[in-house]
């Protein structure tokens, strides 16, 4: 029986739906220095805080839209987290990836991510996508730019004094 949680896989990686079987996974992630710094705390302390993070997050979203968060996995082993959000407050769905700290550096983001741009295109047939980032996270820029992305602007969410930038694919 095929595994109903495979999206697909690059040269190196597997990426796969989280479940709450993930949840020691993400309360790891979600409070890497990184992910507080350039995402922010999700307010994930505990294994039942993170299995309501995946509830009201990935797993909603695969629900509702078709797609969301996917968990990236080396050898078996989950290193990060790479997929597509629709949020209310932006224009097209957005991109997002995050990675353990031992993962960075090595390739494996820019595998996930344009593996994903791929499949966005040709399996759930988005034209487009945004991706929003903190104007001080130079390596997700990179990233970003690296795959195709422009800088389109500045987006704030709604009652938030932060300024993000905003990007686009072509």
């Amino acid at each position: 029986m095929p595994d109903a949680s495979f999206i697909f896989k690059t040269d190196r990686l597997v990426l796969r739906k989280l479940s709450l079987d993930d949840a020691t996974f993400i309360l790891e992630l979600v409070n890497t220095p990184g992910w507080l710094k350039y995402i922010g705390d999700r307010n994930v302390h505990s294994i039942e805080d993170a299995r309501a993070y995946l509830g009201n997050g990935p797993l909603k979203s695969y629900r509702e839209n078709g797609f969301g968060l996917w968990k990236v996995e080396l050898s078996g082993q989950p290193i990060g987290m790479c997929g597509i959000l629709k949020r209310a407050e932006l224009n097209l769905p957005d991109l997002g990836f995050a990675f353990l700290p031992a993962y960075k550096g090595l390739g494996y983001a820019h595998e996930a991510v344009a593996a994903t741009l791929s499949y966005a295109c040709e399996v759930l047939r988005l034209s487009k996508l945004s991706a929003i980032v903190q104007a001080d996270n130079a390596r997700s820029i990179a990233l970003l730019k690296n795959n195709g992305f422009v800088r389109v602007g500045n987006f704030s969410f709604p009652g938030k004094e932060e300024v993000l930038e905003l990007y686009e694919t072509n």
